[in-house]
Parts: structure tokens; C-alpha cells; sequence
């Protein structure tokens, strides 16, 4: 029987696979290198895209949703925090060590019979635009901080004054499901399109 680790390896692997045929058929002003250099890849970059009009270079971050493969979810966890061995980490959104330009967020993940991929959607998010928005809301890194220190145990759906919950995101707290402990901000993705933060791929 598999781990789950190989399991969760081989279908990264085929969902890349995957996602190069879908940006070769729908980014066609750029050109798009895959990165399997470990350290880049720590670094925040999966793809490189290159503009073909003017050779500008932008690097990407592919988060993918394969935990909740032939569902269509109209939120997105951006990591804040998690603990390993106890200790807190940064998450990566605001984490300054990531070269990471844009996240290519992949949601509605289905597959067929024999468990290959048969489409998807992309939203791909600019890191800056997202950070300097949230910012603007007094959602900055010092504050999540803040409701980290402030909340105990806390396990669940935290709500934020600055967004809405049911239309816009909030803060979940993973202390009693999962080992790293994860703190998430939960952002919908027509949210962050209506914003101007993000866009669909197709559009």
C-alpha cells in the first residue's frame, strides 16, 4: 500500500504534467519554463512564464487543490503559519524569503474513470496587489500575528472586521485536524477578481 506522501507525489507530478498542456493552450503570449530545481522551488517558483512581446520574466507559484479532486470550491487557503516539531513557521504568503511573483491558484480538479486529469480552473493572483490590499485593510503580517498570540487554543472559523465572511474570507484556525496546525487566511476567489488581484485563466 502507498503512503500518502507517494500518493500525494504522483499526483503533483501528473497534475504538472497536466497544467503544461493547459498553459501552452491558453497563455499563448508567453513562453513558460518548469522548475525542478529543489531550492527554487522552496523559493515560491514552480513556472517561470516569459512574455513574448517584451521578454519580461515572472515567476510562479502553483497551489493546487488535489484534496478536494471533482469538487469546484469557491474559496482559497493562504497560508499564514504552521508549527513543525512544535515550532511556528512562516506561512508562505507573507514569508519575505519567497521569489514568488503570482500564485496560480488550481481549483475545480477533475479527473475520469482512471484517475487522470480532465480539467481544472486557474486563478492566477498577484502576490504584491493581494499583500498591498490587505494591507490597506489593516490585514498586515504584524496583525495576524497579533490574533495568533491572542487566540489560545482556538480551533475554527475566526472572523475579521476588515472583510466580510460569507462574501469575502477569514482566518481558520487547523489546531485539532492536522499536525502542523495550520493557520489559513480563506479567500474567495470571485473576491479576489472583483478586487483586481486576480484573474481567470481562460478569462
Amino acid at each position: 500500500m502507498k503512503s500518502s506522501f507517494l500518493s500525494d507525489l504522483s499526483k503533483e507530478k501528473r497534475l504538472s504534467k497536466f497544467l503544461d498542456a493547459y498553459y501552452a493552450k491558453y497563455l499563448r503570449h508567453y513562453v513558460f519554463e518548469r522548475i525542478y530545481d529543489l531550492e527554487e522551488q522552496k523559493a515560491g517558483v514552480d513556472v517561470i512564464f516569459k512574455s513574448r512581446k517584451n521578454n519580461s520574466l515572472f515567476y510562479v507559484d502553483e497551489k493546487a487543490q488535489l484534496d478536494y479532486l471533482n469538487d469546484n470550491l469557491p474559496t482559497f487557503a493562504f497560508e499564514l503559519f504552521y508549527e513543525i516539531n512544535g515550532k511556528q513557521k512562516q506561512g508562505w504568503l507573507f514569508d519575505k524569503n519567497k521569489k514568488t511573483q503570482f500564485y496560480a491558484l488550481v481549483t475545480g480538479i477533475y479527473t475520469d474513470a482512471i484517475a487522470d486529469f480532465t480539467s481544472c480552473c486557474i486563478t492566477l493572483v498577484n502576490r504584491e496587489k493581494l499583500i498591498v490590499y490587505l494591507n490597506s485593510l489593516g490585514l498586515t503580517q504584524e496583525h495576524f500575528e497579533h490574533l495568533k498570540a491572542i487566540s489560545g487554543n482556538f480551533h475554527g472559523k475566526m472572523q475579521l472586521e476588515a472583510i466580510d465572511s460569507r462574501h469575502q474570507g477569514y482566518v481558520f484556525f487547523s489546531r485539532k485536524n492536522k499536525v502542523e496546525q495550520p493557520i489559513n487566511l480563506i479567500l474567495r476567489l470571485d473576491f479576489l477578481i472583483e478586487i483586481g488581484v486576480a484573474k481567470k485563466i481562460p478569462n
